[in-house]
């Protein structure tokens, strides 16, 4: 039986294009966050936009950008901001709304306003920062300490990042002969799954709790590949781990929110390997100098003893009688050698010796 005022499936797909072409009939810019995006081999590039609202869903929609202009605009975009375009990016799109009655309600995308999504990434890092700095996070890391020789270092990279290899190198060729430990923690360090991916290695070095440091090696990049570093979870990971972080992650223009509540921060793997080198080697020569003011401390104590068993000798010389006897003096003793110190101490008839510093004469008392 059939209702009455019954229309095809059709009829009402171009119902609904006719509304939707009737109340968006212009091209529109619309903020949005990129859920997905894939280049097909046919030249289009296919996108999910979706908005949420603490941290809930409330929009999504599909969007496509047309042979004819993505790859100029995927060019222009990635000129702009260093990077392609990536889920998880805000963006602001330029769209002409296009419902079709075999694939519903398109966004037609033809332009891409770079400066956004620079400028949304920074206001979602400063947002960041906030948060952490009402927690008491951002200055969490410095109230740890670094062993005076860190020899067991835990480095959090890809494995086969070039600034891995850099920093290997440089800490392995050190001019003193250093040696460390040193084990890969590998993670993904760029996109959307980092954050977490860096995390899992955090957690899974301090499982191990026989590291004095840990590393965590990136080596540069665009602003929005290192956007990832700015993550919260990420950042609260950091600050809270037990193992003093040192991170390695951009040129010197950036400076993460990992970088913010690291231990320290440098820019570079290999300034990273520096650091740790210069650590060990004013320790050594720290301790080389403990030995050198050992070693000038015993001198001394030895130079003093010797000065006083000198003076000693001189003393004891300085009273021998012979001594005294080289000076002009002589000595009188009895027969029995006891020295005689009074003339009334002799009688006549007594026979005595006298001693002089060139020999001795045998006298007799008249």
């Amino acid at each position: 039986m059939s209702a009455q005022g019954e229309i095809s499936l059709l009829e009402l797909q171009e119902i609904i294009r006719d509304g939707v072409e009737s109340a968006a009939p212009d091209k529109l810019w619309v903020k949005a966050e990129i859920a997905s995006v894939q280049a097909r081999g046919n030249g289009h590039c296919y996108l999910e936009l979706a908005q949420s609202e603490d941290g809930r869903l409330i929009a999504k929609a599909r969007a496509v950008i047309w042979k004819s202009v993505w790859f100029a605009l995927r060019r222009y975009f990635a000129e702009a901001t260093g990077s392609e375009l990536a889920a998880g990016m805000q963006i602001l799109a330029r769209v002409q709304a296009n419902y079709s009655e075999l694939y519903g309600l398109t966004l037609v995308i033809d332009e891409l306003e770079p400066q956004f999504t620079l400028g949304a990434a920074e206001l979602e890092k400063r947002k960041t920062v906030e948060k952490l700095e009402k927690e008491g996070l951002l200055e969490k890391q410095q109230r740890l300490s670094l062993p005076d020789i860190p020899y067991a270092l835990a480095v959090i990279s890809a494995a086969d990042a070039a600034g891995y290899g850099d920093f290997c190198r440089h800490l392995e060729d050190n001019e003193y002969g250093f040696k460390f430990r040193v084990d890969l923690f590998p993670a993904t360090m760029q996109g959307e799954t980092a954050p977490e991916s860096i995390v899992d290695a955090l957690q899974s070095v301090e499982a191990a709790g026989e590291y004095d440091a840990v590393l965590i090696l990136r080596g540069g990049g665009s602003r929005l590949d290192l956007a990832c570093f700015d993550d919260y979870g990420l950042a609260f990971a950091v600050a809270n781990c037990s193992v003093p972080v040192f991170t390695a992650i951009g040129h010197d223009r950036d400076h993460s929110v990992a970088d913010m509540v690291a231990f320290e921060a440098v820019k570079t793997p290999t300034a990273l390997a520096d650091l740790f080198i210069d650590n060990v080697a004013a320790e050594d020569e720290r301790i080389s100098s403990y030995s050198t003011r050992l070693r000038l401390s015993i001198s001394n104590k030895i130079s003093a003893m010797e000065a006083a068993v000198t003076l000693l000798e001189q003393r004891i010389k300085a009273a021998d009688p012979r001594s005294i006897l080289t000076r002009g003096y002589s000595l009188v003793t009895d027969a029995d050698g006891v020295v005689v110190n009074a003339a009334s101490a002799l009688r006549k008839g007594q026979r005595i010796r006298i001693l002089f510093g060139d020999g001795t004469l045998d006298a007799e008392i008249l």
